[in-house]
């Protein structure tokens, strides 16, 4: 089954609209016509603008996150509708970061995920392991929980935009990798677990992402791997030239 693998950078708070201007000046020469894969930038908000306008169809562009309602008396948050008026083609869902320190819970994810599908934006849905749930062997049941939350009353028809990133949190800007091995070993419990609520075929076809301390020396060994689909990168997604250098990964 060949995916078309998907390289996402997530720039988290970070990077004001001139830098983001400056950023492209550099980032898009280096781009070229590259074709091989699917790449998405998730700027903060302040900037998207910037990202749509450089983007040229190159590549998508996306939120970090969304409100799960159309409108609303909700101070600070962005809807859907909001984000495909700009332009935006792509949103991640759940990031470790938005569970852990602003307590988004799984039902939360499911219906951000379920609004993001009613207005045509490719959500990114991330899952993770904290270190103590692996060290304790609770990742698999880990996975399984937060998959099956998400995805668990939707069809397979409403998800086929779906893409999903495996981030164990306890490689989210640690400088902590998991190996090519750990991570696929991950990718194929989640593809277990797709292919049970929404069938094999579906699963077969579903993009999975690794992210967690993703950098350009690491990259060609995660992408050898059949499972691994692509990458969500945090902060090697700063620098222009060490993201494009990632994009161009060599795999056999």
């Amino acid at each position: 089954m060949t995916r078309k693998p998907l390289i996402a950078a997530n720039w988290k708070m970070y990077k004001t609209p001139q830098q983001a201007a400056e950023y492209f000046r550099a980032f898009l020469p280096l781009l070229g016509d590259h074709s091989r894969d699917d790449v998405a930038i998730f700027p903060p908000a302040p900037a998207l603008f910037v990202a749509l306008e450089a983007s040229f169809g190159k590549f998508g562009v996306g939120a970090q996150n969304m409100h799960w309602l159309d409108e609303g008396a909700y101070t600070g948050e962005i809807s859907a509708p909001m984000l495909r008026g700009a332009g935006c083609t792509h949103v991640l869902i759940g990031h470790s970061e938005r569970r852990r320190h602003f307590g988004e819970s799984d039902e939360q994810v499911h219906l951000k995920l379920a609004q993001a599908l009613k207005h045509s934006l490719v959500p990114v849905v991330c899952v993770g392991e904290s270190d103590a749930e692996r060290e304790h062997g609770h990742t698999e049941d880990v996975l399984v929980r937060q998959i099956s939350a998400a995805i668990g009353k939707l069809s397979a028809h409403q998800c086929a935009p779906l893409v999903i990133a495996y981030e164990p949190i306890w490689a989210i800007g640690t400088g902590k990798v998991a190996t090519p091995h750990i991570a696929a070993e991950a990718h194929h419990t989640i593809r277990e677990e797709v292919s049970r609520i929404l069938g094999r075929a579906f699963a077969e076809n579903l993009r999975i992402l690794y992210g967690g301390s993703v950098k350009p020396d690491n990259i060609d060994a995660l992408m050898n791997e059949p499972e691994i689909d692509g990458a969500l990168v945090g902060g090697a997604s700063l620098d222009p030239n060490g993201f494009s250098r990632i994009v161009r990964y060599s795999a056999s």
